[in-house]
């Protein structure tokens, strides 16, 4: 068929067919799945805004879908995206990448490219999200899904890595009413894709999890795993036997988190996806030595290790290095812990607040065993402290029984007192307000 021959309906039609989209699933706000019908049966000229919110979807320019028409200049962009989100995915240094981003987003924005702006503007947060810039990636991610451009269907990842900013960040509203907005999108646009569905619920569970809404968080999962019986993936399963876990250590309830988390591992193993088995074996770790089992977590941590590869994820790598220094202190290994948890502040930087806090208890504790006091002591206050400012009052509990004790031992009496009144104002919070958060929203 000559392109420039097709009508409008014609035109839209083809496209949606070539991307293998229904017209419900192409539907928006504002633009029906019947108004869509209307245009490709040629009962309806399109308006401006339909034309603008269908060519987003559709991924092509409004004078493509208008006209049959494509400018040079757009593909051009859209090529140069292309090579910036391999770069993204396939480079250790993200920063070229995200150079190119911004000279793509200003001219983008320049010409009205109302198709390529966002996925630029989501590209740029998930290279800021990569290197740890949790309020970079905000910024960017919040602009590119601000006028639902990218459907949640089109751009989970973005939404996804939206979500585990925002918890990150200290935030876990923020990822509550984000993915509760991505299911309302889900019932409007994709009603039967259940495994859409259990996707969103899932991380929908963990954001819950984090705000210490485990009873809307179990009824998530619960519900995600009803429409998940027949219909979803193997991977998918594996995320909710992971929820699960996640909730019942909240719960402290570790053993309970275990046997969820072997069924998450047996699946795993079924579908040698290996990086999930990695982040499986890793949680698996960060469970047994909260449970005070450092010896167990080892061999588990050491697997995680390998299966994670040579070229990990920062985040993953900042976790792994975080729950082996943790494991050491824990196992008596106090050169071990010092040298470990220094590897991982230093991957954490300004990322993950209780990731970083876990890291400096470790060196704390590391620092005490071998004697260097007033080190070790500064470290367990800044845990202490940090713990406390994302009221992990659990953690900053323990961190100050520990401080206070030690304090007390070197006949400090007045440091040490003041410690423990602390401990004891952190206990009295344990069963409210905030929990024991996992640091493996990394799914």
């Amino acid at each position: 068929m000559d392109e420039i021959a097709e009508t409008i309906g014609e035109r839209l039609r083809r496209l949606r067919l070539e991307r293998g989209l229904s017209q419900r699933s192409l539907a928006s706000r504002g633009v029906s799945y019947a108004y869509i019908s209307r245009i490709e049966a040629g009962a309806r000229t399109p308006s401006v805004k339909a034309l603008r919110v269908l060519a987003r979807r559709l991924g092509v320019s409004v004078e493509y879908l208008e006209t049959g028409r494509d400018l040079a200049a757009t593909e051009d962009r859209e090529l140069r995206l292309r090579d910036a989100e391999l770069q993204l995915r396939l480079s250790e240094d993200v920063s070229e990448a995200e150079r190119l981003l911004a000279d793509l987003a200003e001219e983008a924005e320049a010409a009205g490219d109302t198709v390529v702006l966002p996925r630029v503007r989501a590209a740029l947060g998930l290279a800021a999200e990569q290197r740890g810039d949790h309020r970079a990636a905000i910024r960017h991610l919040e602009q590119a899904l601000a006028d639902e451009a990218l459907s949640v269907l089109d751009a989970w990842d973005a939404y996804r890595t939206l979500g585990r900013a925002y918890a990150a960040a200290g935030t876990p509203a923020e990822a509550v009413a984000l993915f509760e907005r991505c299911l309302d999108e889900l019932a409007r646009i994709a009603p039967d894709d259940d495994v859409a569905y259990v996707r969103v619920a899932t991380f929908l569970s963990y954001a819950l999890s984090d705000a210490g809404d485990l009873d809307r968080a179990r009824e998530t999962v619960a519900a995600a795993l009803r429409r998940a019986t027949g219909a979803a993936d193997h991977l998918t399963r594996v995320r909710l036997y992971w929820s699960y876990a996640r909730i019942a250590l909240n719960e402290q309830k570790p053993r309970v988190a275990l046997e969820h988390l072997r069924r998450a591992v047996a699946l795993l193993e079924a579908t040698e996806d290996t990086r999930e088995l990695g982040r499986a074996h890793l949680f698996w770790a960060e469970i047994l030595t909260f449970d005070d089992r450092p010896d167990e977590a080892e061999a588990h941590l050491a697997l995680a290790e390998r299966l994670l590869g040579a070229q990990p994820d920062r985040e993953d790598l900042a976790l792994l290095r975080t729950e082996q220094a943790r494991a050491a202190a824990e196992g008596n290994r106090p050169d071990d812990a010092v040298r470990i948890a220094e590897e991982a502040l230093d991957l954490i930087g300004d990322g993950d607040r209780t990731e970083r806090a876990t890291a400096l208890w470790a060196l704390g504790r590391g620092r005490l065993d071998r004697g260097e006091l007033e080190d070790a002591f500064a470290a367990l206050r800044e845990a202490m402290d940090t713990f406390a400012a994302q009221k992990e009052w659990h953690e900053a509990a323990s961190v100050a029984r520990l401080l206070g004790q030690t304090l007390r031992r070197e006949g400090r009496e007045s440091e040490a007192l003041d410690v423990l009144e602390r401990a004891v104002g952190f206990s009295t919070r344990t069963g409210g307000e905030g929990s024991v958060r996992l640091h493996t929203l990394r799914a």
